[in-house]
């Protein structure tokens, strides 16, 4: 892209051919120029060099769709070449020989042949042989020192239904207690990041001592270098491993068990920030919590309904609906001064939640309906909106912003953003208190403007009328 562009600058007619971005023009490109950039391509599996191109191939679609507004959630950026040493060995087999062995013991892979595995796959077996799945591919890489294989498989599923089909359960994640149910039940955070701290150090400590590799100076690692990593590889591998089983069991649980578990779009990426807690915060996983439960509840047959990011779960009381101006962290029981009614914070919090699921339902007017459903519920006026393809902008996540506070404005009444959004309108804001006073103290002319975002396939536009209608297109 740049080198035409370049081109073009210099007014050269015969510009560099351009190539395609996709998955076969990726292919075709490489067997083109295989024989020329590495004529020892044959020694390898056909596959190794299909699946780094099918990395680039959805790499670049990512950066394409983040950058014209198609695409939900976080900028994504050009890719960037990845070294030996920076990139996680793998490569996925999807032709060739892909047998599991009826001994369970056994698997057989294309170019590597049959392999031992450490765990047995019976249960994969069983499905196998009762013709209810069916192997489409097979993913093999390093982590932590061990190799590991991943199959994906295609299987039929039966249709599930909750213990307790009828029954609602909040759940109200934090640090001290990894998740309190409003049911009473607490669930500990385990804590595995710092039960393996003196472990971690120690590995730190020696790597610290060794030879390490030196961009400016070209200097390579010591082989004893080399060891050390893999050693502190391993201690992060056993604590990821720990954290994923424990989080599997509870969500699994809580799928299985109730038809519809309700938790809150908690701002994870804002509250790392907050350097006294980010360690503990990205230990505990919430996010990933989270994300288990939207599959797990489909495929149980579930609901998973998440209130809104603004919703004072702490603050209102669980018994008379009384809601405190201010909670600090430091209170951890919820003493109401309306009703007397006294209780732990985490517990009133996850009442609360719970709540939320049976007014929607009682009312009749949840967004979805549906099994399976990701719901967002609204709360203190503002507006709760289905996560839909093309909605979000690509600085957002997935939830759209009328569902939380018009950014840098005052908050609209629920009619003004219901005709909004009938109207295809993002979000309306105007210039809010604290930036008035600011203009008042710095003595500038006080003005009054209003930004609408409306929506596009081309991305999200800003208006400002104040200034003769200039858009700007984001995303």
């Amino acid at each position: 892209m740049d080198q035409r562009a370049a081109e073009r600058t210099y007014d050269i007619t015969d510009l560099t051919p351009s190539a395609g971005w996709t998955l076969p023009a990726l292919r075709r490109q490489w067997n083109q120029a295989k024989q020329r950039v590495a004529p020892w391509w044959a020694e390898c599996s056909k596959e190794a060099y299909n699946t780094g191109l099918d990395a680039l191939a959805r790499a670049l679609k990512n950066w394409d769709d983040s950058r014209t507004g198609k695409r939900a959630g976080r900028p994504v950026g050009f890719p960037r070449f990845k070294s030996r040493r920076r990139s996680t060995p793998a490569v996925r087999f999807t032709t060739g020989t892909i047998r599991v062995e009826p001994d369970r013991t056994h698997i057989t892979l294309p170019r590597l042949g049959r392999l031992k595995v450490h765990e047995s796959t019976r249960k994969l077996v069983r499905r196998i042989e009762a013709g209810t799945a069916r192997v489409m591919s097979a993913t093999v890489r390093c982590d932590g020192g061990r190799w590991h294989v991943a199959f994906c498989v295609e299987v039929d599923r039966a249709e599930r239904t909750p213990i307790r089909p009828g029954a609602t359960v909040g759940v109200d994640v934090g640090i001290k207690a990894l998740a309190v149910l409003s049911t009473g039940q607490v669930v500990p955070n385990p804590r595995h990041l710092d039960t393996a701290g003196r472990r971690l150090r120690h590995a730190a400590r020696t790597a610290s001592r060794r030879q390490g590799p030196n961009r400016r100076t070209g200097q390579r690692a010591s082989g004893r270098w080399a060891v050390t990593q893999r050693r502190l590889a391993r201690v992060h591998a056993r604590v990821a491993n720990l954290r994923r089983d424990g989080l599997h069991k509870l969500t699994t649980g809580l799928a299985r068990e109730y038809g519809t578990v309700v938790v809150e779009d908690l701002n994870v990426a804002g509250m790392v920030r907050n350097r006294r807690l980010a360690r503990h915060i990205a230990d505990a996983g919430f996010a990933e919590l989270r994300r288990r439960l939207a599959y797990k509840t489909e495929w149980n047959g579930g609901i998973l309904v998440v209130a809104d990011r603004w919703f004072p779960s702490s603050k209102t009381c669980s018994a008379c609906g009384a809601v405190k101006a201010k909670l600090t962290l430091a209170e951890r029981t919820y003493i109401c001064t309306t009703c007397g009614a006294s209780l732990d914070r985490d517990l009133n919090a996850a009442r609360n939640l719970a709540a939320i699921a049976r007014e929607v339902d009682t009312a009749g007017s949840g967004p979805v309906a549906g099994r399976g459903a990701d719901r967002k519920t609204p709360s203190l006026g503002l507006v709760a909106v289905k996560r839909q393809p093309g909605i979000a902008s690509a600085r957002q996540t997935g939830t759209v912003l009328p569902q939380g506070r018009p950014r840098g404005g005052s908050q609209l009444t629920l009619p003004d953003q219901q005709r909004l959004l009938g109207q295809g309108t993002r979000s309306l804001s105007v210039p809010s208190e604290r930036r008035r006073r600011r203009a008042r103290v710095a003595g500038l002319p006080r003005e009054r403007e209003s930004h609408a975002w409306i929506g596009s396939g081309q991305g999200w536009r800003s208006t400002t009328p104040a200034s003769g209608g200039a858009t700007s297109t984001v995303g």
